[in-house]
């Protein structure tokens, strides 16, 4: 049997390129660094939270001169992103270079401008999940090892960019987040102040979640779209539900569709709710049974 060449592989691969699809695509003019993004929010975490993320560049003994340095690595790298993704947005597309790169200026600056209302917001998070965790023992343990504030902090900062409808980057953002917490938060939710996640892993907020305060979630949790057969038909629709303040739902609770919970509401475990709550309810599943029996041939005893 005669294996293949790497001449003929070359060729095999090339010819499926010709077919001119989008992922046939080989020189894309605008195209975002991935490790410039995630580059760009390890400098944010620095400038949020510069005792905890020190400035590890530019080694400087004056932590304000140090935070300067920072703010302008941010903006430089930022600027420069967001004008390579500028294009994505059909109103950019066919802009020249200059305006791309005046647009891109405004736009860095104008989200940094936003920096201390995302500090205020995080640090009414960190109360929430001090005040919400007994296994916290300071707000110190939180900042350098929950996973929920390290993904509500990521998703501050891509709502941001998110509301200044700047393509791309929020999502990269969101799924870089997504990918070391294993929380999926999309950019473009609505979250209010002392937003708590416990444990976290597997939790999904869709892009038209609205979620009001003092919101808890727990692992497993789903605040999704009850169908997604629509398509891009169902773009810019509110599809994902409404949680009002003070509610919590408990461990792998799903809430699908433009559904509302009402305010000071309780959601139990494994609960599927796709109707709205009222406020002042508590919801469960009732009479689960438990079936315990021994394995054919086994005796409870037998290992």
């Amino acid at each position: 049997m005669n294996h293949p060449t790497l001449s003929d592989l070359d060729e095999l691969i090339l010819q499926d390129y010709a077919k001119n699809r989008l992922i046939d695509r080989m020189e894309l003019q605008h195209r975002p660094d991935m490790e410039n993004i995630c580059r760009i929010l390890d400098l944010l975490f620095t400038v949020l939270f510069l005792g905890y993320y020190p400035d590890r560049v530019h080694k400087v003994d004056d932590p304000r001169q140090s935070l300067s340095q920072t703010v302008e690595d941010v903006r430089l790298l930022l600027r420069r992103e967001i004008a390579n993704v500028l294009p994505y947005d059909p109103a950019w597309t066919d802009r020249n270079p200059r305006e791309l790169s005046e647009e891109a200026r405004y736009l860095s600056s104008r989200f940094l401008s936003h920096i201390p209302t995302i500090r205020d917001y995080l640090d009414t998070d960190l109360e929430a999940l001090l005040e919400g965790d007994p296994a916290a023992e300071c707000k110190d343990v939180i900042l350098f090892a929950y996973p929920g504030f390290y993904a509500i902090t990521v998703y501050r900062l891509a709502h941001e960019l998110y509301q200044l409808k700047v393509p791309l980057i929020p999502r990269i953002m969101a799924e870089h987040a997504h990918a070391r917490t294993g929380i999926d938060i999309n950019p473009g939710a609505s979250i209010g102040r002392y937003f708590f996640i416990d444990h976290g892993t597997g939790i999904v907020i869709g892009e038209t979640t609205v979620i009001g305060e003092h919101v808890k979630l727990y692992q497993g949790v789903t605040l999704g779209a009850l169908s997604t057969r629509g398509g891009q038909r169902l773009r810019g629709t509110k599809r994902h539900p409404t949680i009002e303040d003070h509610v919590t739902l408990y461990a792998c609770a799903s809430v699908l569709g433009d559904t509302r919970i009402g305010h000071d509401s309780v959601i139990g475990s494994n609960v599927f709710i796709t109707e709205d709550i009222p406020p002042l309810t508590t919801v469960s599943i009732r009479e689960q049974e438990l079936n315990v029996r021994p394995r054919p041939g086994h005796s409870p005893e037998t290992p």
